[in-house]
């Protein structure tokens, strides 16, 4: 007989996500299974799932994030914010902050109504101006690991690409030789204002495009501030129409108090058989 297992479909500015409450650490799925649930097709639906574990090292939980391949990964910025309130509801809403354990390091979360502030991890690996060419197009890639490894290209007009476009020179930085052996995140981005861009970001372990990407906003809006002076906030809105605020200080080379602040919605609550 099939067991049923309990699930909330979640969204954060168009990343969706399947999410478990494996507190008790009585769920055991493997990758294969982690990709039909999030299976658009035979199963749930989702660019990634997000389960709720207990904390080994000090934080309040731990969160585990697997993308829709089944592979975990270390960080989701919309997923981190999709999972604190998550967390919030499993305690009945109670909760005005709460601290968890990522595989990129301490996250910290704070609730204001259905939006979620959220503490990154510091970022790391900053590299500017690499002159690459990326399925035969030449290009100004610029990179920065924010929790994951991410490339931003700053284009005239991030709008007019097709969606065979980002796909095509998305998929030439993920698995571009610059980025070897685990790849990167791909993004491509446009001012509109000073501390305003919009972005298009292709994610690794979806291997496609998404309507969002926390941690690429996050990469995105640092990179605006190193190439074009923007002060913090930066106002970033992605392809599913939400604009995000990221907030930063800057001494010297290091970056400290990463903030991504935006929406995290529930979508539905439902049981399959696994």
């Amino acid at each position: 007989m099939a067991n049923l297992l309990s699930f909330w479909k979640m969204n954060g500015a168009g990343n969706d996500f399947v999410m478990l409450d494996n507190r008790d650490l009585s769920l055991q799925l493997s990758g294969k299974s982690i990709a039909q649930l999030c299976d658009r097709h035979r199963g749930v639906g989702a660019d990634g799932l997000l389960a709720v574990e207990p904390a080994t090292d000090g934080g309040d939980f731990r969160m585990r994030y697997y993308n829709a391949d089944g592979g975990e990964a270390e960080m989701c910025g919309n997923g981190a914010r999709c999972f604190a309130r998550f967390v919030n509801k499993l305690h009945d809403n109670c909760l005005t902050t709460v601290k968890f354990e990522t595989q990129a390091g301490m996250i910290s979360a704070e609730f204001f109504g259905d939006q979620v502030e959220i503490n990154m991890s510091q970022p790391h690996s900053l590299k500017l101006n690499q002159a690459l060419v990326v399925d035969g197009t030449p290009m100004e890639v610029h990179s920065v690991n924010t929790g994951v490894p991410h490339a931003v290209v700053f284009v005239e007009d991030v709008n007019a690409l097709s969606t065979a476009e980002i796909r095509r020179l998305g998929a030439g930085l993920r698995y571009h030789e610059a980025f070897a052996p685990k790849g990167t995140n791909a993004n491509f981005a446009t001012v509109v204002s000073p501390g305003s861009i919009v972005i298009r970001t292709y994610e690794r372990g979806v291997e496609d495009e998404t309507l969002a990407c926390g941690t690429g906003m996050v990469a995105c809006a640092l990179i605006h501030h190193e190439l074009h002076g923007a002060s913090a906030p930066v106002s970033v809105k992605v392809k599913g129409g939400d604009t995000l605020k990221v907030g930063f200080n800057q001494a010297g080379d290091v970056y400290s108090d990463v903030t991504l602040h935006g929406p995290a919605d529930f979508v539905f609550q439902g049981k399959l058989e696994v």
